[in-house]
C-alpha cells in the first residue's frame, strides 16, 4: 500500500510553474477573537490622558485599510523615524552581518514591515544557507502580503521556503506555539529572529513583549532589534519627539485608519493631539498619540453597539518610544539577554544638533554565554 501524499507537497507541485500572484498563509489565532478584543480595548473607561480606550499595537495594522494608510506614511519624507531607518539599516547591518552571515540560520521576521530590510538580510543569510526557511510573523495578513513581496519575488527566493504566519506575537502563549512549532520544523538549525522599525516601541509594555520573544531563543539563535534612542531625557526633548511625529500628515492618517475602518466615528485629523513626555522611570522618552473631544459623541463599535464620549475623553490610537542607552541596558539585562554587536546612527539633516538616532542591535540569550557588554557603553564610546 502506498503512502499517502501529504497536500502540502501536492500543492508545491501545483504552484510551481503558476505565475499568478499566490500567497500561502498559517493562520494562528482566530479572527472573532481579534474583532472581540479591539471592541473591548474600545469600550474601555473615561480617562484623559490616553489610559483608557484604546487601539493596542497590532491593530494598528490590522486590514486592509490601515495596512494601505501606512503604506502611504512609510513613503512620506517627514517620517523621519521610517526615513532614517531605511537610510541607515544597509550601514548597520554591515556591521552585524559577520556574526550571522556564516552561521547557517534560518530567518524570522517580527512584524514584517515593507519587507526591505527582510530583502537585505535574506539576500546575505541565502548566500551561506541557500535552503533556509523565511518565516514572517505578523497580526495582520494584508500586512504579510505587501511585506514578503520585496523579500520574496525581489530576489526569486523559492515560495516553497517561505511560511508567512498569522499571529498577534505579543501574547505569552501565541510566541510559545510559534517557538516550539518552528523548532520542530529546523530542528537545531539556528533562528534569526527580527524585530525592526522600532516596533518594540509600540507596546503598552516594551519590557513583557522583549521577554516573550527573549523566552523562546534557543542558546544557538540570536534576536536583531531596532530601536530608535535619545541621548536626552528631558521635557524639551520630550516636546521634540512628539514634534517629529506630527510633521507628518500621512502618518496621522495612519494612525487614525484602524479607527476609521472598526467604528462608525467621524475621524477630523484636528482632533488628533500628539503628547510627548517622559516615562516614570525617567529613562526614555514617551509619545501618546490621541484621538480627543470637547463634546459628546457616540461611537458605533463592530458588535453594533454604541459608546458615548463624553467631553475630555481620549481614545489612544498610537504609542511609541525613543529609549535612553541606560533603558536599553535594563531591559537586556531583565530579558536575560546579552548584547553581541551594536550599530548606531544620529539623525542628519537636522537644523540644530539632534539628541536622536537609531540603534540596530543583536543579542544572544545568557544562556550563549557571549561576552557581556553594554549598550551604555557602545554609545557613550561614540
Amino acid at each position: 500500500m502506498s503512502e499517502p501524499v501529504h497536500v502540502i507537497r501536492n500543492l508545491e507541485k501545483a504552484l510551481a510553474d503558476d505565475d499568478f500572484a499566490w500567497s500561502l498563509l498559517l493562520v494562528g489565532e482566530d479572527q472573532t477573537d481579534k474583532l472581540a478584543a479591539l471592541t473591548s480595548d474600545l469600550r474601555a473607561g473615561h480617562s484623559e490622558t490616553g489610559d483608557g480606550k484604546q487601539i493596542s499595537s497590532g491593530f494598528s495594522y490590522w486590514g486592509i485599510g490601515p495596512t494601505i494608510a501606512w503604506a502611504h506614511a512609510v513613503s512620506d519624507p517627514f517620517y523621519l523615524v521610517m526615513k532614517a531607518g531605511a537610510e541607515s539599516f544597509v550601514r548597520h547591518w554591515q556591521k552585524i552581518r559577520p556574526h550571522v552571515a556564516k552561521d547557517g540560520f534560518h530567518f524570522v521576521s517580527l512584524g514584517v514591515g515593507t519587507g526591505q530590510k527582510d530583502r537585505v538580510i535574506l539576500e546575505d543569510l541565502r548566500a551561506a544557507k541557500p535552503d533556509l526557511f523565511y518565516i514572517p510573523v505578523d497580526m495582520s495578513s494584508e500586512m504579510l502580503r505587501l511585506g514578503t513581496q520585496e523579500p520574496v519575488r525581489g530576489i526569486r527566493f523559492p515560495m516553497t521556503q517561505v511560511l508567512p504566519v498569522q499571529l498577534d506575537f505579543s501574547l505569552v502563549d501565541n510566541m510559545e506555539e510559534l517557538g516550539q512549532m518552528l523548532a520542530r520544523l529546523v530542528g537545531d538549525d539556528p533562528l534569526l529572529y527580527t524585530l525592526t522599525g522600532n516596533t518594540l516601541a509600540n507596546f503598552d509594555s516594551d519590557e513583557d513583549v522583549l521577554d516573550t520573544i527573549a523566552s523562546v531563543l534557543r542558546p544557538q539563535d540570536r534576536l536583531l532589534l531596532e530601536v530608535a534612542t535619545t541621548t536626552q531625557i528631558n521635557e524639551d526633548a520630550a516636546k521634540a519627539a512628539a514634534d517629529e511625529y506630527h510633521r507628518t500628515r500621512a502618518f496621522t492618517e495612519f494612525v487614525t485608519s484602524a479607527l476609521r475602518y472598526n467604528t462608525d466615528l467621524p475621524i477630523d485629523l484636528a482632533m488628533v493631539e500628539f503628547r510627548g513626555s517622559v516615562t516614570e522611570d525617567g529613562d526614555a522618552l514617551l509619545v501618546k498619540v490621541l484621538f480627543t473631544t470637547d463634546e459628546p459623541l457616540v461611537m458605533g463599535l463592530p458588535d453594533h453597539t454604541d459608546v458615548v464620549l463624553e467631553p475630555g475623553d481620549t481614545i489612544r490610537l498610537y504609542t511609541t518610544r525613543k529609549f535612553s542607552a541606560e533603558r536599553l541596558d535594563r531591559l537586556v539585562a531583565a530579558c536575560d539577554l546579552t548584547l553581541v554587536e551594536n550599530a548606531h546612527s544620529p539623525f542628519r539633516r537636522t537644523r540644530r544638533p539632534s539628541p536622536f538616532g537609531l540603534d540596530l542591535l543583536l543579542l544572544a540569550p545568557k544562556s550563549a554565554q557571549a561576552s557581556r557588554r553594554t549598550i551604555a557603553d557602545e554609545m557613550w564610546a561614540r
